[in-house]
């Protein structure tokens, strides 16, 4: 994890590298309750039997189970001190190379990309790319925007 004191820090390190997560594993059980949540009960995700016959020869997460796992890798690559708070801003461009298949476990990189002032303190713009272990191809690629604000 990288920390930064303050948003002078944030600022210096531009185009820096923030590090790697640790692995999270996908389960099924994962997957399941994504659907439920969603109600997206595709049967790529959530039908065993007809996801092993699929095109991917088993059961794969949702794309955007694999882009929500982006608030825990977050937590994971970076923080900064001296805030009153930091929120998600929303998101840039986001990607889906290759499914996430369940039992697959997945890691994020993250890459401080972009800096703008904002009248609230810091718009930040942070490319994080889930990797999926023994895969060529990342599970998603994405812009992530968080606004850092200031104490006092």
């Amino acid at each position: 994890m990288r920390t930064f004191a303050n948003l002078d820090e944030v600022k210096a390190a531009k185009g820096e590298q923030l590090g790697v997560t640790e692995w999270h594993l996908v389960t099924q059980e994962q997957v399941n309750l994504f659907a439920d949540a969603t109600e997206d009960h595709q049967w790529i995700h959530v039908d065993l039997d007809r996801a092993a016959k699929g095109p991917f020869g088993g059961p794969v997460a949702h794309g955007y189970l694999t882009l929500s796992m982006l608030a825990k890798f977050s937590g994971q690559l970076w923080k900064v001190g001296g805030l009153s708070m930091a929120v998600n801003y929303g998101l840039n461009k986001v990607r889906f190379p290759q499914p996430v298949r369940v039992g697959k476990r997945i890691r994020a990189h993250g890459q401080l990309a972009d800096i703008a002032e904002n009248k609230m303190g810091l718009q930040v713009t942070v490319l994080i790319t889930v990797e999926i272990e023994g895969e060529a191809k990342p599970g998603c690629v994405a812009e992530s925007l968080a606004l850092l604000v200031p104490a006092g």
